[in-house]
């Protein structure tokens, strides 16, 4: 209790520095103290009713014409749609040409059409301050390849500009792949030109026009039992229509799977049952997010949700959404479509040209821009072309598909227990069922009880619950409840993105009480993992403050355990406005978007000009 305070103390709070407040606090818990001396055996219970009436100032008659007047406070929902352009525009002016960074500045291919400067004197006379003395991949990789445009570059740059190379700790890090999954040039110029072969996607599709339902030749092959005879087993390449096939170049020997194609029986399994599973997150579950997750104890990571079209256009953005970092050992990407034919491709596309451990199916997105285009939930009421999806997935990809969905479209409608054992006829490997239907989105409670209903009809296939897992005891809860595993993901508040720690209290059974200071090393980390995937030069340091500050948006409702009442936190409670045990703590239970935006201050530098940051959802912040 005596952490709670108002409004406008907890706002003068962080103004002052927590200096001015610190003094007030003492002053008041020696009244406190005088106070509770004095009064002589009255019971506690009153004693906080009357101290709530005293500070309310008026009875209880007064009370009820106070609540008439009071206007209802209309609740903040959904997306901030018209949100402004956060990149910023004074480094596009004067940004310097990637040839005299990389060093070889008189083969600009660009010649004297490049708008860049090619001059580092005159580049270097409008670039900002640097932000500090160290920079992390000069510390980390023995080089850094910004050169004079990273905003540390004290740190790495000699006489003349000249970028210094740490050689020994530069020779441990080559030759070795530290992110893949990168879509290069020759693949996105195949996607645009629409040179890129679909030989397997565009065979079951010929199929399916000629089935009904979907169970056209061309897909029902792959769920067959692995005893019964298949078609074309052991054939040549050449009797299938090898002609057409693109070449590829090999190396090594001929070996069984070059020339026979796998039954379902023998593709490669997904063993995850009992694992924590960190699911795609849209915005905030990138590539050093899940890297600060994984080192907290998750087992398996996936990318964030990609839209099929985008992949097969050759976006870079949306392929950008497949990276894979070289700790992430089960690692799947999650794709969404409306339409067999784009899914197919994709998958058939995916599978070709990444590394992968399985790949998602999202049935379970709300959002309208997605679901009024067939996808996302919307797949749950079209079964034709979900179940086309599914089996054409399942026939061009050699690694397990798994499928996201929820209960169903309608609050008190639910589906899901009559759509997944045709999920599990159609092919997939895994089902996970997020515990709420489309109409609730993220509100209320998961319906735990309806997952462990709809565990028991999936069986033998493994089903997934995911919903307000917040603490080591939900989670035990959730697994009692029959479930192959669970699966933290975006809830209301967000169980990884609130704390990421979750997946080390799960493992070790405890709740643990992290610090301030515990917690902005995190912040940290995540600023370093940021600047080594999108770059130290400007343009990298403000991606970097743009993902920290929507990541910010969802640690600030956590509540330190140490200041909690009862043990858990749950997961659908607001605190009121409280002080922290130090200025720190109190500063990241801010929900001010100032206030964000001074903790990125405190990591990266000062923001740049007319700098201004919206959360992506109403509900998260106020100015």
């Amino acid at each position: 209790r005596r952490f709670l305070t108002s409004k406008e103390q907890f706002h003068a709070y962080l103004r002052a520095g927590g200096e001015e407040e610190e003094e007030k606090e003492e002053k008041e818990e020696k009244k406190e103290e005088e106070q509770l001396s004095s009064s002589q055996g009255e019971p506690p219970a009153k004693r906080v009713k009357a101290e709530e009436l005293s500070q309310d100032g008026e009875s209880q008659g007064n009370a009820g014409e106070e609540e008439k007047e009071r206007p209802e406070k209309k609740r903040a929902r959904g997306q901030n749609k018209s949100r402004p352009c956060m990149k910023p525009n004074s480094y596009e002016q004067s940004r310097l040409c990637p040839s005299v960074t990389q060093g070889c500045a008189g083969r600009c291919r660009f010649g004297p059409r490049c708008r860049f400067l090619h001059d580092v004197s005159e580049y270097l006379a409008g670039k900002p301050a640097d932000l500090g003395r160290r920079c992390v991949l000069f510390d980390t990789f023995g080089r850094c390849p910004y050169g004079v445009t990273c905003r540390f570059g004290r740190a790495h740059l000699g006489d003349g500009h000249q970028n210094l190379v740490n050689a020994a700790l530069a020779q441990r890090w080559e030759g070795k792949l530290l992110v893949r999954n990168g879509l290069s040039k020759d693949l996105q110029q195949q996607l645009r030109k629409r040179k890129f072969s679909f030989r397997k996607a565009e065979e079951f599709l010929r199929g399916l026009h000629g089935g009904k339902g979907g169970r056209a030749t061309g897909g029902s092959t792959e769920v067959s039992n692995c005893t019964a005879p298949q078609e074309g087993l052991g054939d040549s390449p050449s009797s299938r229509g090898a002609e057409d096939a693109p070449s590829i170049p090999t190396l090594g020997p001929l070996t069984d799977e070059d020339v026979t194609k796998l039954r379902p029986c023998e593709k490669k399994k997904l063993e995850i049952q009992g694992k924590l599973y960190l699911a795609p997150l849209t915005t905030c579950g990138n590539l050093p997010f899940r890297r600060i997750c994984k080192r907290f104890g998750a087992d398996v990571t996936c990318g964030e949700m990609a839209v099929c079209t985008n992949l097969l256009q050759g976006q870079s953005s949306e392929w950008a959404l497949l990276k894979r970092h070289h700790t992430e050992d089960i690692f799947g990407v999650q794709l969404e479509g409306a339409f067999p034919d784009t899914m197919t491709k994709c998958a058939e596309l995916l599978n070709s040209t990444i590394d992968v451990d399985f790949v998602d199916i999202n049935v379970g997105c709300p959002i309208d821009l997605v679901y009024k285009k067939g996808g996302g939930c919307a797949l749950m009421t079209r079964s034709n072309k979900f179940e086309q999806i599914v089996r054409g997935m399942n026939s061009v990809l050699d690694v397990p598909l798994t499928v996201k969905i929820r209960t169903g479209v309608q609050e008190k409608i639910n589906v899901a227990h009559k759509i997944i054992p045709r999920i599990r006829e159609w092919g997939a490997s895994m089902v996970t069922l997020h515990g709420r239907s489309r109409e609730q989105r993220y509100t209320r409670s998961a319906d735990w009880e309806y997952i462990a209903e709809c565990a028991r009809i999936a069986s033998p296939m493994p089903l997934f619950g995911n919903g307000d897992i917040l603490s080591y005891e939900d989670a035990n809860r959730a697994l009692q409840m029959g479930v192959s595993g669970i699966m933290i993901a975006r809830q209301v508040p967000v169980g990884a993105l609130i704390k990421p720690w979750l997946f080390t209290e799960i493992k070790e059974q405890r709740h643990w009480d992290i610090s301030s200071s515990e917690r902005f090393d995190i912040l940290k980390d995540f600023t370093n993992y940021g600047l080594e995937h999108w770059g130290s030069d400007t343009q990298g340091v403000e991606k970097t403050r743009k993902f920290l500050l929507e990541w910010l948006s969802f640690l600030c409702r956590y509540i330190p355990v140490g200041l909690l009442e009862h043990l858990p936190q749950r997961i659908n409670e607001r605190p009121p406005y409280y002080l922290g045990r130090d200025y720190l703590e109190t500063l990241m239970a801010s929900q001010n978007v100032d206030d964000w935006i001074k903790i990125s201050e405190l990591l990266l530098g000062p923001v740049p000009p007319s700098f201004t940051f919206l959360p992506k959802h109403k509900a998260n912040s106020y100015r």
